[in-house]
């Protein structure tokens, strides 16, 4: 007979920042919440508050939904090992800042077995990464955006209406679907951009004489350059097309400032100036 999931269980890989604020939303929620890590300290110390055991062989059948909360590649991998393990039914899910590397090779391995996957990604983070600094409420008021599973339109309709349900104790402000590449394509911008121009930023030598000299304007555009450098390398190379190509957009842009500037061209250089505060207030619709 097929193990069936335990309702209102959950199965999280990896606990790091998403990974643990997923563990602790849940966790609040009443349910009972199994975890595992690279590193089982991690575990053992979400145990205490949080976690209710450790996400083993055993335990995966039992659970509901399941979320690959890693870096994009060891996402896959675990996937690709514990696949034949997931029940009928339930639904696993990525929480990884790029989908056309996650999102083809779990559509794959899901498509041999009874579970459904389906790419998603919370919009929202902060600075820090690890366990110690995720909450309960990181996702509070989040957009979510959700890749549609690669499966008929019936099931389609019906896993989604499903995950919209599970994720309910996250408290997410909206739900955007979206292809894998439009997601990709537009995180390049919204995302993986501002991390690349905060950590070129304080590259310059007078930011370490920066203090007494910065306020907000400072504070906002370094805020990112703290970061993960192992998995931001990982999420920049899956999507190098689409990052590079803003990149490339932002190196024009800058070049004709700093053309403006050189040449002592008021005209020019206001011209650019108004320009940005312009399309600034239209993407903000107003």
């Amino acid at each position: 007979m097929a193990q069936t999931y335990v309702e209102k269980r959950i199965g999280i890989v990896s606990l790091g920042l998403i990974g643990g604020s997923f563990a602790r939303a849940y966790a609040a929620a009443g349910w009972d919440v199994y975890a595992c890590n690279r590193t089982r300290s991690t575990v053992e110390l979400a145990m205490i508050e949080t976690v209710k055991g450790e996400l083993t062989d055993e335990i995966i059948p039992t659970c509901e939904l399941i979320i690959l909360a890693g870096y994009p590649q060891a996402s896959i991998d675990w996937l690709a090992e514990k696949a034949p393990l997931i029940s009928e039914g339930a639904i696993v899910i990525d929480a990884g800042g790029v989908k056309r590397a996650v999102v083809s090779a779990c559509y794959e391995i899901a498509r041999d077995h009874p579970f459904i996957f389906v790419g998603c990604h919370p919009m929202a983070g902060t600075q820090f990464s690890g366990y110690a600094h995720s909450r309960a409420n990181l996702f509070k008021g989040a957009p979510m955006v959700v890749v549609p599973p690669d499966v008929d339109d019936l099931a389609r309709l019906d896993a989604l209406e499903r995950l919209k349900g599970l994720l309910e104790p996250c408290g997410f402000g909206s739900f955007t679907l979206a292809s894998a590449e439009d997601h990709d394509r537009m995180i390049a911008y919204t995302s993986q951009l501002a991390h690349v121009v905060s950590n070129a930023y304080v590259k310059s030598p007078v930011a370490q004489e920066h203090k007494g000299f910065s306020a907000g304007s400072y504070k906002d555009l370094t805020r990112v350059a703290r970061l993960n450098a192992p998995m931001w390398t990982e999420l920049f190379l899956d999507n190098a097309d689409f990052l590079s190509n803003e990149i490339g957009t932002l190196i024009e842009n800058l070049q004709a400032y700093k053309d403006a500037i050189d040449d002592g061209d008021e005209e020019r250089l206001c011209a650019l100036l108004a320009e940005g505060d312009r399309l600034k207030r239209a993407a903000e619709g107003r």
